[in-house]
C-alpha cells in the first residue's frame, strides 16, 4: 500500500507539474487569484484586496474584510461566484498607469496605495490588468483566455497573515486556492490532499501518543511522550552511528549566552528581534544575554579555547542540542514550526585543504540517512543575491571562492541541482537538501554550509607546518535538522507505519484470557525483551478481536497472539503489519528475523 501511494503520487506531482511548468502555470493561478479578488469584492463591497500572488500549490488572496467575518463555510458561496464572473472573462487587458491615476483608483485602498508609492518609487512602470468588469493593479503574467483555462479551481481554507508579514501591522484574512489545466490534474491534487489529511502528524502524534501542547507551558513549545522520545532517540543515534564512522566528536554547550558572542558572529545584527534575551547581574553591573537560536558561536570558542596544530585537523564536533526563536504566534503550527528547535548539529574545523573531503563526506551521511527511509532527495544550492550585498558578511572574493566550492563538488558527484540566489545564510553559502515524501510534497530537510566568515571574526586558526597562524574554514552541517520537524515529515511520510527499529512498541503481546494466559505472555516478553526488542503485553480484560484491532490502530509491526497452543508448544501466531494472513513460526524463527530487521533498519 505504501509503495503504491508513493508511485501514484510522486508520479502525478513529477509528471504533470513538469508539463504544466512547460505551459506557465504561474500565470494560470496568478490569473485565477484575480478572480477570487472579483468575487470577494461583488460579495463584500466593503472589503479591502491586498496582494494575490501564485504559490508553488496554488495562490492565496489577501483581505481586509474590515469589521466582517467570515469562514470556511463560505468558501462555497465564493467558488459559485467565481464561476459565474468567469464567464465574462475573455482576456487580461493590459494598461500603462500614472501614479496619480493608480493612486485615485485605489484611493479607498490604503494597501494598494503603500504599494503604489512604493513601486513609483523604485522607478517602476505602474501597470493594470483588466478582465470583465475588474481591474486591479498588477505586474503581469496571466493566462490568454480565462473563461477556458480557468475552469478547474478549487477555494482549500483560510488564515490569517500580517500585512507585509509584519506583526505589526493589520491582521488580514488569506484565502488560499489552487487552480490546475485539467479536471483530473485537479483531482488527483485534492485527493493528495485528502491522504494529506489522514497523515497530518498532529492526529496521528495524538491518537499514537507521541506528543503533547500546554497551554501552561506554552504555544510552540512540545512535549514528548515516553513512545514520542523513543523515536526521537532512535534517529538522533542514527544520526550520531553514520557521524561516528567519519571521526566525529561529542562537545556540549549551555542554552545562554552573553551578546558579545553574537555581536561578534553577526548573529545579533542579524536576528536580534528573534532571540529570547535574559537579564543578569555581573557583579554590580546589568548584563545581557540570550537563549541561544544556534550553536555555531558557541562552537567557535570550543575550537578557538587551546592551540591547534596542523596534526589536529579536522576538528568535527556534533551535538544534539534545542535552540530557542522567538517565532510569531500566528506562524506556529504542530512540530513544523516551534519555539524550542532540537538541532542534530555539527560544525567542522578544517583547513582548505581538506574541505572538499569533509563536505563530500556529510553529502555521504545525508544519502545514506535519506535514503533509509526512502526518500527522494533533490539539491538546492543557495547562494547569494549579488542585487543585496548587504546582506551578507564578508568579502565579495571570500563568496565567489566558496560558491564555487559548493557548485563544483555539486558537479563532480554528478547531482542535478537548482540554484537559489538571496537563499544563502548571512555567512556562506549552502547545500539544501529537498526530500520528496511519499505522496509527492517536498520538505526542506538537511543543510551544509561553507563558512569562511566566522572562522575570520573570531580568529580561528591552526598552526602550519612552518610554525604560521592559518584561518580555518567552517562547515555547517545538519542532518535531520530539526528533530521536531523532521518527527512530522517522517509521521506523515510514513503514516505512522514506522519500521520496526524505529517504532516505540515493536511487538504487542495479546493474552487470549487474562486469567489464564498472561503470566505466560509477560514471561514471553520478558525473553524478548532481553533481545533488545520493545515489547508491550496487552493485559486489558477485553476479547482478542478487539485488541487486534487496538493494535492495529497503535500501528504495531508485529502481534502476537498468546492462548494454550502457544505457550505449551514453541510455534508463535504472529500478525505482520499490513500483511492479511497471520503465520506461524518458531520462537526462534520469529527472534531472528525481527532481529535482523531491526540490524538492517529496514524500510
Amino acid at each position: 500500500m505504501f509503495a503504491c501511494l508513493y508511485t501514484i503520487y510522486r508520479g502525478f506531482f513529477v509528471n504533470n507539474l513538469k508539463r504544466m511548468s512547460e505551459h506557465n502555470i504561474d500565470n494560470l493561478r496568478h490569473s485565477c487569484a484575480h478572480l477570487l479578488a472579483a468575487a470577494v469584492l461583488e460579495l463584500y463591497p466593503q472589503a479591502k484586496r491586498t496582494i494575490g500572488p501564485p504559490i508553488e500549490d496554488g495562490f492565496y488572496y489577501d483581505f481586509d474584510f474590515l469589521d466582517e467575518k467570515i469562514s470556511e463555510e463560505d468558501l462555497k458561496k465564493i467558488e459559485k461566484k467565481m464561476q459565474e464572473i468567469l464567464k465574462s472573462w475573455k482576456s487580461f487587458e493590459r494598461h500603462e498607469i500614472s501614479k496619480e491615476e493608480a493612486l485615485k483608483m485605489f484611493e479607498n485602498n490604503e494597501y494598494k496605495k503603500e504599494l503604489i508609492e512604493e513601486f513609483s518609487g523604485e522607478g517602476q512602470m505602474l501597470t493594470a490588468y483588466q478582465s470583465g468588469d475588474f481591474t486591479d493593479l498588477c505586474r503581469g503574467g496571466h493566462c490568454e483566455e480565462p473563461h477556458k483555462q480557468l475552469q478547474n479551481f478549487k477555494l482549500l481554507k483560510l488564515a490569517g497573515a500580517y500585512w507585509r508579514g509584519d506583526e505589526k501591522n493589520r491582521m488580514l484574512t488569506r484565502i488560499y486556492g489552487t487552480c490546475f489545466e485539467t479536471k483530473d490534474q485537479l483531482k488527483e491534487y485534492l485527493n493528495m490532499l485528502e491522504e494529506a489529511k489522514k497523515r497530518d502528524h498532529r492526529v496521528l502524534g495524538k491518537q499514537l501518543g507521541l506528543f503533547t501542547f500546554s497551554d501552561l507551558v506554552g504555544p510552540g513549545l512540545p512535549l514528548w511522550f515516553p513512545k514520542g522520545t523513543i523515536i526521537r532517540d532512535q534517529i538522533d543515534s542514527f544520526v550520531w552511528s553514520l557521524r561516528k564512522e567519519k571521526g566525529y566528536e561529542k562537545v556540549t554547550i549551555p542554552h545562554i549566552t552573553k551578546k558579545e558572542l553574537y555581536e561578534t558572529s553577526g548573529h545579533w545584527d542579524k536576528y536580534s528581534a528573534d532571540l529570547f534575551k535574559v537579564s543578569a547581574k555581573e557583579g554590580e553591573e546589568d548584563a545581557e544575554y540570550a537563549l541561544k537560536p544556534m550553536n555555531c558561536p558557541h562552537h567557535t570558542q570550543i575550537f578557538g579555547g587551546m592551540i591547534r596544530s596542523y596534526r589536529d585537523m579536522p576538528q568535527r564536533f556534533a551535538e544534539t542540542t534545542m535552540v530557542y526563536r522567538a517565532e510569531q504566534s500566528g506562524e506556529l503550527s504542530g512540530l513544523t514550526r516551534v519555539l524550542s528547535i532540537t538541532q542534530d548539529d555539527a560544525h567542522v574545523f578544517c583547513r582548505e585543504s581538506q574541505l572538499r573531503q569533509e563536505i563530500e563526506a556529510i553529502w555521504d551521511i545525508i544519502d545514506k540517512f535519506y535514503g533509509t527511509f526512502a526518500f527522494q532527495l533533490s539539491v538546492h544550492l543557495s547562494f547569494r543575491d549579488p542585487k543585496t550585498p548587504e546582506k551578507y558578511l564578508g568579502d565579495t572574493n571570500v563568496w565567489d571562492r566558496s560558491e564555487a566550492v559548493i557548485e563544483d563538488i555539486a558537479k563532480e558527484r554528478g547531482a542535478k541541482y537548482e540554484l537559489d540566489l538571496g537563499e544563502a545564510a548571512f555567512y556562506g553559502p549552502k547545500l539544501d537538501f529537498i526530500a520528496r515524501d511519499s505522496i509527492g510534497r517536498k520538505h526542506q530537510v538537511a543543510t551544509i554550509q561553507l563558512d569562511r566568515n566566522q572562522p575570520a571574526r573570531f580568529g580561528l586558526h591552526c598552526i602550519n607546518e612552518h610554525g604560521e597562524e592559518e584561518q580555518v574554514v567552517m562547515i555547517h552541517a545538519a542532518i535531520a535538522g530539526s528533530l521536531e520537524r523532521f518527527s512530522a515529515v517522517l509521521i506523515e511520510h510514513l503514516a505512522g507505519n514506522f519500521p520496526l527499529w524505529l517504532a516505540p512498541v515493536q511487538i504487542e503481546i495479546l493474552p487470549v484470557s487474562t486469567e489464564k494466559h498472561l503470566e505466560g505472555a509477560k514471561k514471553l516478553a520478558d525473553e524478548l525483551s532481553s533481545h533488545g526488542l520493545r515489547v508491550h503485553v496487552d493485559q486489558a480484560d477485553e476479547t482478542v478481536g478487539k485488541k487486534i484491532r487496538n493494535s492495529s490502530k497503535m500501528k504495531i509491526p508485529y502481534v502476537l497472539v498468546v492462548g494454550d497452543k502457544e505457550l505449551s508448544g514453541n510455534e508463535l501466531t504472529v500478525r505482520i503489519r499490513g500483511q492479511e494472513n497471520q503465520e506461524d513460526m518458531s520462537k526462534d524463527a520469529f527472534i531472528n528475523r525481527v532481529l535482523e530487521e531491526v540490524k538492517e533498519k529496514k524500510a
